[in-house]
């Protein structure tokens, strides 16, 4: 149990440490994990640093207690947030000698290069993942090394976010004396530990619907082709259930979670009977309504989703929507999908996780929890893969006080100035003489 890794989800409705190993076969042993409510979260992103930090406390203890050790030095945390975007990026180099194969600190080389981007203030490169590379004249190459050619291009997926956000995780661990290892898009680890290799190559639409939002990713030909994330999640179908039925956010939750339900009810008239408060009545509330509340929603969300697809040109998605996250659950949701959607849909769960790992381990809501301990281990072991979430430094603006050119320079371009007038003058003059 010496060579394990312990990851933070910090959720913005729940906050889960994990600790995992890898073992034989592609999979990984869960050793224990520790969940909390989150506090000073919203829509993914740490607001209240305090608040988050004793959130995650807890949750440490669990683990130290469940495994038996006193101390955790090194964590992995998600980041995700609503301020998450992405553009492609090209980027070439001219390679001296032809006969010298491509290596992989070429690639490494091109990667740098596409994070290096002139951002707006407060911006910054999170992760820049390669969606296919060309050598000469040779298009849609997934793995150039080892290859010969003169000219190598690659083609770059560049996911920025929030400078804040990278810098409020990193206050919060080293509060807790923790050293943050990697900073992870939460898209990525989800897809890590819900999608096959299979999946990737045939074009798969990956939506972890969250409670403060809903991630996308999508895959094509084994690469990243499009990735966003929409401010909206479970918790504003909650909010949508409580104003529409008049009742507490925590009891439109427990219906949410109880009776919701993304298909009518079998009898119209059914009903479910809410709790008054301070002396009040009891409030029936009709499932047919609370079906109709919570599909409204879902329809703008989905359209929001699709909508990203779209502008991402991902190509067919021939193996469809894979539909992880808390929301995952919820009664009917792939019959729904399907029918808004017109693809194949699935839910996602983590699929790598060992037979004696936690039984509940393997809930949609852990897809992110358990995908990080996965890309650890990746990032671990690829000493290939440029470091994410590193800050790349901004492109400087031209010095707006240059030094003065030396007086010399300046006379010799006068005179150079002056010849070059002389020249061009002397034709017009010879055809007036004519």
């Amino acid at each position: 149990m010496s060579n394990y890794i312990v990851a933070i989800d910090l959720g913005t409705t729940k906050v889960v440490s994990i600790a995992g190993e890898k073992i034989d076969g592609g999979l990984y042993r869960i050793l224990a994990y520790g969940e909390t409510p989150s506090e000073g979260i919203r829509r993914g992103q740490v607001e209240n640093i305090d608040s988050v930090t004793s959130a995650v406390i807890p949750t440490l203890n669990d683990i130290k207690a469940k495994m038996g050790i006193t101390e955790i030095k090194n964590v992995y945390v998600g980041i995700a947030g609503q301020n998450i975007t992405c553009i492609e990026n090209r980027t070439e180099k001219i390679r001296d000698k032809y006969d010298e194969i491509i290596t992989e600190a070429e690639i490494k080389s091109l990667e740098a290069d596409a994070r290096k981007l002139h951002l707006n203030p407060g911006n910054e490169v999170l992760h820049a993942v390669s969606k296919t590379y060309s050598i000469d004249e040779t298009h849609g190459i997934t793995d150039p090394v080892g290859r010969l050619g003169h000219k190598l291009t690659g083609h770059f997926l560049v996911i920025i976010g929030k400078e804040a956000t990278r810098i409020h995780t990193d206050v919060c661990m080293r509060n807790l004396n923790l050293s943050l290892q990697k900073l992870i898009l939460e898209p990525i680890a989800s897809a890590r530990a819900t999608l096959s290799e299979e999946e990737r190559e045939m074009g798969v639409a990956m939506i972890d619907m969250g409670g403060g939002t809903t991630d996308l990713i999508v895959y094509n030909e084994g690469t990243v082709k499009h990735t966003a994330v929409i401010p909206f999640g479970g918790n504003v179908i909650t909010s949508d259930i409580k104003n529409g039925c008049g009742i507490l956010f925590a009891q439109a939750e427990k219906a949410k979670i109880k009776y919701g339900s993304c298909t009518p009810p079998v009898h119209d008239n059914q009903v479910v009977v809410v709790p008054g408060i301070n002396g009040r009545p009891s409030r029936e509330i009709r499932l047919s309504a609370l079906t109709s509340i919570i599909n409204h929603r879902l329809n703008e969300i989905i359209d929001m989703v699709m909508k990203e697809i779209e502008r991402g040109d991902c190509g067919r998605l021939n193996a469809g929507i894979v539909i992880t996250g808390g929301v995952a659950k919820m009664s009917g949701i792939e019959t729904f999908l399907r029918a808004k959607t017109k693809m194949d849909v699935k839910t996602g769960k983590p699929d790598y996780v060992s037979a004696d790992s936690p039984e509940e381990i393997r809930h949609p809501k852990y897809s992110t929890a358990v995908g990080l301990i996965m890309c650890g281990f990746d990032y671990q072991e690829n000493s290939a893969t440029v470091t994410p979430f590193e800050p790349v430094p901004e492109i400087p603006d031209p010095d707006p006080n240059p030094e003065p050119v030396k007086t010399g320079s300046i006379k010799h371009f006068w005179e150079l100035f002056k010849s070059w007038i002389k020249e061009f003058m002397n034709p017009q003059q010879e055809e007036k003489n004519d």
